[in-house]
């Protein structure tokens, strides 16, 4: 036996036993004949270092590994990073630039070797911060997205989708991110509130009978219009419909259309349209018959302006940024007399009404977002996405909490087709070579500009390099870019006679390969076994609700897709984390919390414990360190108790099973742990982190710590030279119950949990042991409603006694009425109890004597506790009465501000909030003190 020190100290402990476990292998799944159960952890970016949300996510899916394995199953929870292309890229070229290096002053594989040179030395930071939390994952076999076996399956999923037409080229608008020059997904861009203005311009109709007014909030934008719409029930404009508009600065000639985007209700009803450059114009322009080839484009890369197709745009605006071209555009249309003047309250006149504008910018580059059109790879997402939606709608993949289901149909069945491609080196390059398309004439021509080339999609270069031969009928030569075919005559047969072609230099997005995360993490495709041994699908999916479609959906549809099955039965979306008041977490905001410094102050178990507890399905967690030292002090409170038994002789059990009991204390331990395992089974079949969590703590600090080892110590103590066999009993139900409580609170507190164990020689580590049953047959309903009757009993005296502000060791008499023979036979039996924990030292059947009492209701019976002698009556009557008017004069002051609209409906959120809590404080206060003075008669 290993005495435990007096003081419980995380650090000392937690360090030491992750080591252990993962020098020891026991994360990895050993065990080949029992049930798989896998679970596979969302990739963290390899850039990324442990925030509050990595916390909640990785818990919540270690409890479940690890009770899974405490269940006896063969647990694998695959763990691994995402190459994350652009934050991987950005902190390489960041480092570069220190040296004053940029990354064209290298080839793209001197660049890319250099990424994996950061990765070797700076990459895993993050996995060593998940090692800090206890996560016990099988390191043995840690994955990365970039890694050889993963990209084979990237490169074969890309082929394949192509092969069958649901990987495709096209140009369509994109988020596009002028400072990284690349596209960028919804998740990469943030919406912040921008000071702007919204002008509204006069657009002349061309036979020049007058004009039609637009308004908009980016007036650069008219130099690239195409149309103006209407909506078709609006009868201001039926007569102009299929008429044209001549743009002021521009003088292009363009439509006026119907279409049901303009909101007859918004201003004049009329609305601009920018095919080029905005997401609902582009479909407006598209239901009007431009297709997105001919539609006009007035941005390059770095969101400068550029000339159109149709030479329009005056020279002087050529080359400026949107910002400066917004001014000079404003400037022209105010001189050309097109710019009506907004009129505010004061009468006075400007040039725009002010506005704040919801504006998106990219949240690593920091720039305003554009969008952009441009050619990309697209996946058919729509056909990928019915599959995926009736595995949900069938519940072969079971959402929780259900009421995401709402959110995820609503998206699936609108699904827009998925751009994967991105303008970077460092990634996934896209497995296809372009080259000029033989025309019919039997010339080669290649138009890059107009999407006329030819494209040779392979896993390899060998593969495209045989179709490219098929395709050409020729031999070919293959260039490192088009800019080297340009060079040597691409289109200049005369001057190279073999056709050239090169490799498409985008790489996929992250979310493209991640989206193989299932499978390609169990070496498809080279397993081609269709379970993957038993792993494939995966038995749940935790994640945050806010990459529900990202990643979730994502690997829904190309599991089915290729794996001809759900990549996982079960998906659980917990909340955001967020600040104490309720606020979303941003680094801004100045408001995030780092639990690593939690860790550091309280230890990975209490930060483990308050992540669980607070996980109430549906519902974010609000920030609260004070809950998280409580959870310190809970495994304090549990080393104390565990020291309280190596000093009783207490060690470890020698059974699985409940040991045989014949004292009614240890019956009734024996019942609440058995309860308790029922309760924590439930809760977890259930995704019921917060219930599992509250249904051990509660066990652990009221009936373990609080009743069971006070019921007996008499029995440790003084009793035990006379009563040997019980203390014999009891000693075993003791351990029994300790070694029940170790194993259930392990996946919530594995370090704390797993050194106490190890206070007693054992024979191998708790992560390992076995998980409770709970048999109902070792219940004794009557043992556990006697010792709830005690508990009861002494918890009224105690509470009566602290009300009144009587010692707690005061010895004192009560007297008893109306007690049925249940209550009889109980009294009999509880002399020594009532009189160690009460401080009862008689409870008598004869009349209460006459004067001032306590009297408290235990079940039928009544208590009549006398006074006399024991307070100043009247003192004490004073200070309840004045406690009594102090809580309600502040319920009633509270009550008044709750009442008041103005409050409620100006506030800030957490200001009510604190508001009814503090009434629900003072209203229990005053309710507490005022039965206190009743008692007093």
């Amino acid at each position: 036996m290993t005495e435990l020190p007096k003081t419980f100290d995380p650090a000392a402990i937690e360090s030491r036993w992750y080591a252990h476990w993962e020098d020891k292998g026991l994360f990895r799944p050993d065990r080949p004949h029992a049930e798989p159960w896998t679970i596979v952890n969302p990739p963290p970016n390899v850039t990324g270092s442990l925030h509050i949300g990595h916390a909640l996510d990785n818990t919540l899916q270690d409890i479940l590994t690890r009770h899974a394995r405490l269940k006896g199953k063969d647990a694998l929870w695959v763990v691994g990073t995402d190459h994350a292309g652009i934050a991987t890229q950005m902190v390489v070229e960041r480092q570069m630039a220190l040296r004053q290096q940029k990354r064209t002053d290298f080839s793209r594989e001197e660049f890319v070797a250099k990424v994996w040179d950061w990765k070797a030395e700076s990459g895993g930071e993050i996995t060593r911060q998940l090692r800090r939390l206890g996560c016990s994952m099988d390191w043995a076999n840690e994955r990365f997205t970039m890694d050889e076996g993963f990209s084979k399956a990237v490169l074969k999923v890309f082929v394949e989708l192509h092969r069958q037409g649901l990987l495709y080229r096209d140009k369509r608008l994109v988020n596009w991110d002028p400072g990284l020059g690349t596209a960028i997904s919804d998740l990469e861009v943030e919406t912040r509130e921008i000071k702007g203005h919204f002008w509204r311009l006069r657009y002349p109709l061309a036979d020049g009978s007058g004009f039609i007014e637009v308004a908009t909030t980016r007036p650069e934008t008219m130099l690239a219009d195409m149309a103006v719409a209407v909506h078709p029930d609006d009868a201001r404009y039926t007569a102009l419909i299929g008429k044209q508009v001549r743009l002021p600065i521009t003088g292009r000639l363009i439509p006026i259309v119907a279409d049901e985007h303009a909101d007859p209700e918004l201003g004049s009803g009329a609305v601009k349209i920018t095919p080029g450059h905005d997401f609902n114009d582009f479909e407006v322009g598209r239901r009007a018959g431009i297709e997105a080839r001919d539609m006009l484009n007035m941005l390059d890369a770095k969101a400068q302006v550029v000339q159109t197709r149709d030479g329009l745009i005056p020279a002087d605006l050529l080359g400026l940024t949107t910002a400066d071209a917004r001014k000079a555009v404003v400037k022209r249309l105010k001189a050309d007399g097109v710019l009506i003047p907004h009129v505010d309250k004061d009468g006075e006149t400007h040039d725009a009404e002010p506005r704040t504008i919801q504006t998106p910018y990219g949240d690593r580059s920091g720039v305003v977002i554009e969008p952009w059109l441009t050619d990309q790879w697209y996946v058919d997402a729509a056909t990928l996405a019915r599959p995926a939606i009736e595995a949900v709608r069938s519940e072969a993949i079971k959402i929780v909490p259900k009421t995401w289901e709402k959110t995820f149909f609503n998206w699936m069945d609108n699904i827009q087709p998925w751009c994967v491609s991105r303008q970077l080196w460092w990634g996934h390059q896209i497995p296809a070579w372009f080259g000029p398309k033989i025309e019919t004439n039997g010339s080669r021509t290649y138009d890059g500009a107009n999407g006329n080339f030819a494209i040779f999609v392979g896993e390899t270069e060998e593969e495209a390099l045989a179709q490219a031969r098929l395709h050409y009928v020729d031999d070919v030569e293959v260039v490192d870019s088009v800019a080297d075919a340009y060079l040597k005559g691409i289109n200049e047969p005369e001057k190279h006679p073999y056709p050239m072609i090169w490799r498409d230099p985008d790489v996929l997005d992250t979310w493209f390969s991640s989206a193989l995360w299932p499978f390609a993490t169990m070496d498809w495709p080279e397993n081609n076994d269709p379970t993957l041994g038993g792993r494939y699908p995966n038995d749940v999916l935790i994640s945050g609700f806010d990459i529900l479609f990202f990643w979730d959906a994502r690997m829904m549809m190309q599991g089915i897709h290729f794996m001809k099955d759900v990549p996982f039965r079960t998906l659980y979306l917990h909340g955001l984390v967020r600040a104490a008041d309720g606020a979303k977490m941003s680094k801004s905001k100045g408001n995030t919390v780092d639990p690593l410094g939690l860790i550091d102050t309280y230890g990975a178990d209490a930060l483990r414990f308050f992540m669980a507890a607070m996980e109430s399905q549906g519902r974010d967690i609000k920030m609260d360190e004070k809950r998280v030292e409580g959870y310190r002090n809970f495994a304090t409170k549990l080393w104390n108790a565990s020291r309280f038994c190596q000093a009783n002789g207490i060690g470890a059990s020698t059974s699985l099973d409940a040991p045989a009991a014949t004292l009614p204390v240890n019956k009734w331990i024996i019942g609440e742990t058995i309860a308790t395992i029922q309760a924590i089974d439930l809760a977890l079949a259930d995704l019921r982190f917060d219930a599992a969590a509250d249904a051990i703590y509660q066990f652990v600090w009221s009936r373990f710590c609080d009743w069971y080892l006070e019921l007996i110590k008499p029995t440790l103590g003084e009793d035990a030279a006379t009563y040997p066999d019980h203390a014999v009993e009891t000693r075993g139900v003791a351990a029994w119950v300790l070694d029940q409580i170790l194993v259930l609170l392990h996946p919530f507190m594995p370090f704390v949990t797993e050194e106490l164990w190890h206070a007693n020689p054992r024979d191998h580590e708790l992560i390992v042991a076995h998980w409770p049953q709970a048999d109902a047959r070792s219940i004794d309903p009557e043992a556990m409603a006697d010792i709830d009757w005690r508990i009861r009993l002494i918890g009224e005296v105690r509470a009566a006694k602290n009300e009144l502000g009587i010692a707690p060791g005061a010895p004192m008499t009560a007297y008893v009425r109306d007690a049925d023979a249940t209550t009889q036979r109980r009294l009999n039996g509880a002399h020594t109890t009532l009189r160690k924990l009460a401080r009862l030292q008689d409870v008598s059947q004869d009349a209460a004597p006459a004067g001032p009492a306590i009297q408290l209701v235990v079940d039928e019976a009544t208590y009549v506790i006398p006074l006399d002698g024991v307070i100043d009556l009247d003192a004490e009557r004073a200070r309840l009465t004045k406690g009594v008017a102090a809580a309600e004069k502040e319920r009633d002051a509270l009550a008044g501000r709750l009442g008041n609209a103005s409050f409620v409906e100006r506030a800030k959120p957490e200001a009510v909030d604190k508001a009814r809590a503090d009434h629900a404080d003072k209203a229990a206060e005053a309710e507490r003190l005022s039965a206190a003075l009743a008692r007093l008669g």
